[in-house]
């Protein structure tokens, strides 16, 4: 068995990532898969840095990746993964520290993360490389059953800075103003007390960004479901208001996670 190789992402087109990415998170905790439209979404809206980002090789055969989103001094882990074969060998661990160093060199003073909490390897793992808990976050889904709510249509960028001015939390990487500049097809919700940037396709309505208190939040989260099929929020901070106004509408938080962070 020859030695790893690890080598820059950038040299991948967008159907090789989106391969050896699915492959790499094969029997994983949620179920997961990619194709090269979804590789260049996460490219182009979370920053992914290619050329920052690490593919392991062995023999001529890809085996696993690290992808490395960078915004100034803040990095963020948009997914690691060994293939099946090769787990349980250290991989994961030269993966991270590859991109780590890469981090470093562009002079990144933050590394971010999420992972799932009942992924406790990979959980031990962070640890012991440095990272520390920040807060849990959740992703909640909700149905399109029940009363729709009389949440009105603003403008976008007028949602947004309502969301901005009221907001206690910072947002994760995929929800942040960074990513939600690059989101295409934004509306924007509004009631009395909340409002909401939502995106609608293929019939789900996603949540990108919201702030309110929990009352006007569920009349808010209503009307964003009737506008399409289901309804779904990513990493939503536990105990943040619009979790207890999805459960009352009849939501689940189906993933939960720990955010955690290293400091270079």
């Amino acid at each position: 068995m020859g030695e790893v190789e690890l080598r820059s992402a950038g040299d991948l087109s967008d159907e090789e990532l989106a391969e050896l990415f699915t492959a790499s998170y094969e029997g994983y905790l949620v179920p997961f898969a990619v194709d090269a439209a979804a590789v260049r979404f996460l490219t182009d809206t979370f920053d992914l840095d290619r050329d920052a980002s690490r593919v392991a090789v062995r023999d001529g055969a890809r085996i696993g990746l690290a992808n490395l989103g960078i915004r100034g001094a803040d990095a963020w882990i948009g997914g690691v993964g060994v293939v099946p074969a090769e787990r349980r060998r250290g991989l994961g661990r030269t993966l991270m520290e590859a991109v780590h160093a890469e981090a470093r060199a562009r002079g990144v003073e933050r590394v971010w993360l999420e992972v799932i909490v009942e992924n406790t390897q990979a959980v031990a793992l962070y640890e012991q490389l440095g990272y520390a808990h920040v807060r849990d976050v959740e992703v909640w889904s909700l149905g399109n059953a029940g009363d729709g709510g009389e949440a009105r249509e603003v403008d976008a960028a007028e949602a947004h800075a309502w969301v901005r001015e009221h907001r206690v939390e910072r947002e994760p990487w995929q929800r942040d103003d960074a990513s939600l500049a690059k989101a295409a097809d934004t509306r924007g919700l509004a009631v009395d007390g909340a409002a909401a940037v939502v995106r609608v396709a293929g019939g789900r309505v996603s949540i990108l960004q919201l702030a309110g208190e929990e009352e006007p939040l569920q009349e808010l989260l209503a009307g964003a479901r009737a506008l399409g099929e289901s309804l779904v929020v990513l990493n939503l901070p536990a105990g943040h208001p619009a979790g207890a106004a999805l459960t009352a509408l009849g939501g689940s938080a189906d993933v939960r996670q720990h955010e955690m962070v290293l400091r270079l």
